[in-house]
């Protein structure tokens, strides 16, 4: 079993390993170390630690890439052996305060060697999820893993926990795949953190877009197509996969609502004709939210429960 060949720096721990490990690599973990360090730093630490604490990679801020633990190894990451035993752990330098953000430099660097793991050890696609239950029991093909799964602990961070989708993304492009993201079973929800999101008339890039926008809120999919989700209003489709954009939430029934945040040139009834509901009902249902609220008047801002039939 061989090691990358983007490693700039190797010091083996002695100690702080179980050899060999006992596990096909088929699962990606990432860590922060919470200090802006280099590979160099990471890896001394490590090897030399009298904490029971290691980890196959260790990625520096300033991109440099360090070799702790060999691939044919178990590193002692994550809390959880079985998890350790199947995973390449890859500890990243980062801030030392919540997010815990890292440099650009590290950000390239952990998906050139999250690449270069994956088309070693056979791993033709990384699939995300968000949800706890689909990534500690392989479900739906999830392949990445948190140390938070494991242990009551905020790693990753959220800096790099919500950027995981978008890795597993850009891994995956380098790998020739796509949809590097584990949905629930639809229909299940979205929450969509930007206001100008386009809605396109099918799954891909290659459809026109309708001209609208779906504002921030949360929506119901109920179908997904190569990392597009299908809006159950009908008005189109919308791209799941940049996590700065959308919020994956989990499965609904068809009772559940959804919200919709007021913008310029919205009208009831044409959010209504958007949401496959009523103006009507819009309004019984915000009355006593928003007590100004009428047929013909609405307000910039305003976050209106949507009720579903």
């Amino acid at each position: 079993m061989s090691n990358s060949s983007l490693v700039t720096y190797t010091n083996i721990t002695k100690t702080q390993k179980t050899s060999p490990r006992t596990h096909t690599i088929d699962t990606i973990t990432i860590h922060c170390v919470v200090g802006q360090w280099t590979a160099k730093q990471i890896c001394d630490y490590f090897a030399n630690t009298d904490r029971n604490a290691s980890c196959n990679y260790g990625v520096g801020k300033d991109g440099s890439i360090g070799l702790c633990v060999d691939e044919a190894d178990r590193s002692w990451c994550s809390s959880n052996a079985a998890n350790d035993h199947r995973a390449i752990t890859i500890e990243t330098a980062s801030d030392t305060s919540s997010p815990y953000a890292v440099t650009t430099e590290a950000y390239n660097a952990l998906i050139k060697l999250v690449s270069d793991v994956c088309k070693r050890n056979n791993i033709s696609k990384l699939v995300w999820s968000t949800d706890k239950n689909t990534r500690v029991n392989h479900l739906n093909g999830a392949n990445m893993t948190v140390h938070r799964d494991y242990a009551n602990k905020s790693c990753p961070g959220d800096y790099l926990y919500n950027k995981m989708g978008d890795i597993a993304s850009q891994v995956n492009s380098l790998l020739g795949t796509s949809n590097g993201t584990a949905y629930p079973t639809v229909p299940f929800t979205v929450q969509v953190l930007i206001s100008d999101l386009n809605i396109r008339k099918g799954a891909g890039t290659n459809y026109a877009t309708t001209g609208k926008y779906t504002g921030k809120g949360v929506f119901t999919i109920t179908e997904v197509s190569n990392g597009w989700g299908k809006l159950k209003s009908g008005a189109g489709w919308i791209y799941l996969e940049n996590a700065s954009y959308v919020k994956i939430l989990g499965t609904t029934s068809t009772s559940t609502t959804v919200t919709h945040t007021v913008v310029k040139g919205d009208t009831l009834s044409a959010i209504a004709s958007k949401y496959g509901t009523t103006v009507a009902k819009i309004v019984e249902a915000n009355k006593s939210k928003y007590s100004k609220l009428t047929a013909d008047y609405i307000v910039v801002g305003w976050v209106l429960t949507i009720p579903q039939s």
